[in-house]
């Protein structure tokens, strides 16, 4: 198994790796993967980086469109991270998503590659209306653990840190990171993967926030504005059968230079 300094990293998933709430469509996505590679690069000067990484995709889409093309890139890092949206859709099982994420597991650190993926937070903690789905959490970490311990990846626990629920690290729409929670992944990522000069800073809280508490009426308030504003929508969109990642491709399918953070 490849250990660094790397020349090709491939990162593989949904709107997280794809960079949604570090950025925008019309000025460009960042994300957790461009900055994990950017930060790579520093160890491993001439680091290439692709992401297939494509908004909405379960985790068997990201088997079934990214994994071939994953391995013809022959990565000696990847990052695999999805099945966020398999935990929010009515119908879950963790069984067949942690089946689909073994599998990439299995074939990338068999063709040679480093492989690292995280745990999902308690969605509970960050989206109240959520709280139902805690239980598929902590179903789906420990099939993520159990696979990535068969395999040798590398695994960034999210699930056990309190920061990772601080509203501060997450968009407006609170299923995306905001560009600061993005930058927390991708250190938790460096970390789990050992690379030179990371750390666990990832895990401490942030400051404490000066302004005063919203009233109940506020915060009654923002829910609703929230649930109009970005459930509603999402609801619309899985009642249609649609997906924010229709018609989408990789924003980054080829292998290209780095520069290095």
């Amino acid at each position: 198994m490849h250990t660094g300094p790397y020349a090709r990293y491939v990162a593989l998933g949904d709107s997280q790796t794809e960079g949604l709430g570090d950025g925008d469509d019309g000025t460009g996505l960042r994300g957790c993967a461009d900055r994990l590679a950017e930060s790579m690069a520093v160890s491993s000067p001439g680091l290439t980086y692709a992401n297939l990484a494509v908004r909405g995709r379960l985790a068997g889409q990201v088997r079934a469109e990214q994994l071939g093309p994953a391995l013809a890139l022959r990565p000696d890092v990847a990052t695999v991270i999805a099945g966020m949206n398999d935990l929010l859709r009515p119908r879950f099982d963790a069984d067949d998503v942690a089946g689909h994420l073994e599998a990439m597991f299995a074939e990338l650190t068999a063709a040679g590659a480093r492989v690292a993926t995280v745990t999902f937070p308690d969605a509970g903690r960050i989206i109240p209306l959520a709280r139902p789905v805690g239980s598929r959490v902590t179903a789906l970490n420990a099939r993520i653990r159990t696979a990535a311990a068969r395999h040798g990846v590398a695994v960034a626990e999210t699930f056990h840190h309190p920061v990772v629920t601080d509203a501060r690290l997450w968009s407006p729409d609170r299923l995306h990171a905001s560009p600061l929670g993005h930058a927390r992944i991708a250190a938790a990522v460096a970390e789990a993967l050992a690379l030179p000069g990371s750390d666990d800073a990832w895990t401490l809280p942030l400051p404490a926030n000066p302004g005063p508490r919203p009233s109940g009426p506020r915060r009654a308030l923002d829910e609703a504005r929230w649930v109009a504003g970005f459930l509603g929508p999402w609801v619309g969109r899985r009642l249609r059968g649609r997906s924010s990642g229709e018609g989408r491709t990789a924003k980054r399918p080829d292998l290209a230079p780095v520069r290095a953070a």
